[in-house]
């Protein structure tokens, strides 16, 4: 029996159409769909070849109980009915001896349905510990950064009209790989109306090879170049006039404070020619309609939500904000229970978070209020917070985790200390696909339903509309949706407060979410997507969502928390201008997190389709500098910073002239899961094995230098590693 089913494929953040072709309950192919509005018939390999990792042989089936030592990679399977009755019964021990708070969470990057799954499991538990693996790298201080100066996130996936626009600006991304649908529309845009595009990256990426102007910008110094760029469009007044006057806040501070950013100071701090930064600035300001798209590699630092804020200002000031062309506001549709909704985010979310007096006990709530306090903007716990109140009972015990994907092991800073933390949990829960490391260290691990075989509603990464994720085949007969497992969890558990978790099947979670639509989730699956018409100039009806009801270049929210109003930069600790006494051991600047269209983080490896595009863990490096150290194409390397010492990682080099002198690119996410368990070589070739959670961490949302930071690399005497 032949069929074709239209669903969302989920093999990264883009959540693309897909067309699914199914014979005899098998799927023989998936390509994407025309009619999806986001990616028109493209398909990356990811979505392609995802029926490989539905049938793969490693794939978790059954529900999995430790036998022995934790980490000892010795397991028994048991009954759903089992695990998900003991694990009630550790909670309530735990819970009972050391206070509901002690239960926390951790999902992975979304769009996953751990993202919101975790959430709602935790709060049902009376607890507010729901943390994230990345967020305080990613996405997080752009949307605290953009909240706090026009009320809404605008300028990643999400926001920039490519289509409309005469002028393209992508600054620490590379959407060719990372989102590729959105890439390719930039990739149109350049050939068939030959728009300006500047692109900012310390790598040559394809689109870096492409632009009008390539700013090869040191990295950690983003910031700065912004400040530069602002300096130059208020000094020649090529800002939008009229709309910084009715609509922005705090314009006569900034430009006080920008005085001391003028190009020539910048371009010391970033290695960029003023005369470059002038031409940049000139060229976004005097372009119109122009759109910036920023990623996370602006994240990866000390100064992650001031960057953020200083691209923000520049959609501002050259009046790019909400206009055909330049980067959007989203449309909810109302009636329609998103995923931010689902995680706590905005106002309208008040209803689906804990009472604030449990807020207040959030892990890092007095220390990032922004992101883990009772008005949190977007409530989470910082992980690196999050790990050191295991390890450390501070500020009180955290004795249980229920770890819905995310892979913490790999992804999570100083990832050795990740793993013996992890270890001294009194009750570990991991619900995934395959077994990772981390699940490796679990007390029970639970199979999960994949994209292909489940029910969701989708709207993270669109601007105008909803999508409905169908599901296209049954999956293995004990592999669940994620929302069925805490749906289930919770029933077991008396004290549980069930207004969080309330459904008693997935269905019913489904139809609650489109019901103020008019509809169930039959009838929005038979549709397929739902689109609203497009509006410009939202906020002359709306004003902005911010105190003062307009853009604050001066943040009166920032002000009220005691950070800085104004933009400002800092200097990374670890490099040549922080520490130049680090530099004879450790000339070179390390960046890292940068995407394989293959992979989706530590997601993979395991694939043999996929694994084959990308084997091994490589390093770029600079020709010229691999010929001073010796190291050829194709070597194996050691990679060692300054932030973890004693710890080294291994890589192939990768010769390419598309990177600085003095910069060294290493990938991440890496394990290996044909290696032994129960680590999987995970502490082989982690780029985070070697790099820190230990402060200083930003001031806002925590982040840490991830890129930035100063490395040294040598030869490994072997050209395979031993």
């Amino acid at each position: 029996m032949k069929r074709t089913v239209k669903t969302i494929c989920q093999a990264c953040h883009c959540e693309c159409g897909v067309l699914v072709h199914v014979e005899n309950e098998r799927v023989v192919k998936i390509e994407g769909d025309p009619a999806f509005p986001l990616n028109r018939g493209f398909i990356c390999v990811k979505g392609e070849k995802y029926s490989e990792f539905v049938e793969h042989l490693d794939r978790l089936k059954h529900p999995l109980k430790r036998v022995g030592e934790r980490g000892g990679g010795k397991w028994r399977r048991i009954s759903w009915d089992q695990a998900l009755n003991e694990i009630a019964e550790k909670l309530t021990e735990i819970k009972e001896k050391y206070g509901s708070e002690s239960i926390a969470s951790i999902h992975g990057t979304g769009p996953r349905p751990t993202l919101y799954s975790t959430c709602l499991l935790v709060y049902a538990l009376n607890s507010p510990n729901v943390g994230s693996v990345d967020l305080h790298i990613c996405f997080a201080p752009s949307l605290i950064a953009e909240n706090c100066t026009f009320g809404k996130s605008v300028m990643m996936e999400v926001g920039p009209d490519y289509e409309n626009a005469n002028c393209i600006v992508v600054w620490g991304g590379n959407p060719v790989v990372s989102h590729p649908p959105r890439g390719m529309e930039i990739i149109e845009a350049k050939q068939k109306r030959n728009v300006k595009l500047i692109v900012i990256d310390p790598r040559k990426t394809v689109l870096a090879s492409q632009a009008d102007l390539w700013l090869q910008v040191r990295p950690g110094t983003d910031v700065a170049l912004a400040l530069g760029m602002i300096y130059v469009i208020l000094e020649e007044e090529l800002y939008d006039k009229e709309f910084v006057e009715k609509w922005c806040h705090g314009f006569d501070a900034l430009k006080e404070h920008l005085k001391q950013y003028p190009p020539e100071r910048v371009a010391d701090i970033t290695w960029i020619s003023a005369e470059k930064i002038k031409e940049a600035a000139r060229i976004y300001a005097t372009t119109k309609p122009a759109v910036l798209h920023h990623r996370v590699a602006v994240e990866h630092n000390l100064n992650s939500t001031q960057t953020n804020r200083a691209l923000a200002v520049l959609i501002a000031l050259t009046g790019n904000l909400d206009v055909k062309g330049g980067n959007l506001f989203s449309v909810n549709l109302e009636g329609y229970v998103g995923d931010e909704l689902l995680l706590g985010v905005g106002k309208e979310a008040r209803a689906l978070r804990p009472d604030p007096s449990l807020e207040k006990r959030r892990i890092g709530s007095n220390v990032y209020p922004l992101t883990s306090g009772e008005e949190a903007l977007l409530p989470f716990v910082n992980s690196l917070l999050l790990i050191d109140a295991i390890l450390t009972s501070k500020p009180y015990p955290v004795k249980a985790l229920f770890c819905g994907g995310g892979n913490p092991v790999i992804n999570i800073q100083n990832s050795k200390k990740v793993w013996e933390t992890l270890k001294k949990l009194e009750l570990l829960v991991v619900v995934d696909f395959f077994m990772t490391p981390t699940a490796e260290l679990a007390d029970y691990v639970l199979p999960a339903a994949m994209w292909l075989e489940r029910d969701d509603g989708c709207n993270l990464s669109y601007v105008n509309y909803i999508a409905a994720r169908q599901k296209v085949i049954e999956p293995p007969s004990e592999c669940w949706h994620d929302m069925k497992i805490v749906i289930e969890l919770v029933k077991r558990i008396p004290w549980a407060n069930r207004r969080f978790l309330p459904w008693n099947s997935v269905g019913e979670f489904n139809d609650w979410r489109v019901k103020g639509l008019g509809i169930t989730f039959e009838s929005f699956k038979k549709k397929g997507h739902i689109m609203t018409p497009l509006k410009y100039k939202k906020y002359e009806s709306e004003g902005f969502k911010t105190p003062t009801g307009k853009v604050e270049l001066y943040s009166t929210i920032l002000e009220k928390y005691r950070y800085d109003p104004l933009l400002t930069y800092v200097e990374p600790p670890e490099s040549p201008v922080g520490s130049p006494e680090f530099l004879e051991e450790y000339p070179l600047i390390l960046i890292t997190g940068s995407r394989h269209i293959n992979y989706f983080h530590s997601e993979g490896r395991q694939i043999p389709s996929l694994r084959r595009l990308a084997p091994d863990p490589e390093i770029e490096i600079h020709p010229e500098t691999a010929t001073k150290m010796g190291i050829k194409d194709g070597d194996w390397v050691w990679v060692e910073t300054p932030q973890v010492k004693g710890e080294r990682v291994k890589f192939k080099a990768k010769l390419t002239a598309g990177i600085h002198p003095m910069v060294a690119h290493a990938r991440h996410g890496w394990w290996f899961p044909e290696k032994p368990s129960p680590q999987h070589g995970c502490f082989e070739s982690n780029i985070n094995v070697i790099t820190s959670d230990a402060p200083p961490r930003e001031k806002i949302c925590g982040s840490v230098r991830v890129r930035g930071t100063l490395c040294k690399v040598y030869k490994i005497s072997s050209r395979s590693p031993q």
